[in-house]
């Protein structure tokens, strides 16, 4: 098989989101480093910190994921369906983001977080059972959720590092 059904075709596109992901990851670090006292002030700004810090290390799970050498592609399913799960339940229920946080509209949040998690979630999920099932695309499922990752943290990280301080 080759294509978005081949696990190896993806090895390049690992290792970009994995350097990437990781330098992102590093950066929201120090954002949140030097906004630290800000970022304690308001009850919803440390879960939203940490939804953005594991926003942000999504792709870098997913591209150690795609490394490991020599697994079937039911193994990667698997993963990819447990990856999937655990990110919905973390960010969308245990950190409590919801439409009203933080003095968003709703329009706000779908936009801003939760239309975005939506997509990394359900994106990977898709990736999971496509490479599993070999239908429904396989892991071209893999690019949506990786940007949607990157898009999210990042908004996450320009609220924690700029739009505190107004």
């Amino acid at each position: 098989m080759t294509g978005t059904y081949a696990i190896e075709a993806w090895h390049d596109f690992a290792l970009m989101i994995g350097g990437a992901a990781a330098a992102l990851a590093g950066l929201l670090i120090v954002a949140m480093s030097i906004n630290v006292d800000q970022i304690l002030k308001f009850d919803d700004l440390p879960p939203r910190a940490a939804g953005a810090l594991i926003t942000m290390l999504s792709p870098l799970v997913l591209a150690i994921v795609l490394l490991i050498p020599g697994q079937s592609d039911t193994v990667l399913a698997v993963e990819l369906v447990v990856l999937a799960v655990a990110l919905g339940w973390v960010l969308l229920d245990r950190l409590g983001y919801r439409p009203t946080q933080g003095g968003q509209t709703v329009r706000q949040w779908l936009i801003g977080t939760g239309g975005p998690l939506t997509v990394l979630v359900v994106s990977l999920l898709l990736a999971g059972i496509g490479i599993g099932t070999g239908t429904i695309g396989g892991l071209a499922w893999l690019a949506p959720a990786v940007l949607a990752a990157v898009l999210s943290g990042t908004a996450q990280a320009w609220v924690l590092l700029i739009e505190i301080r107004r």
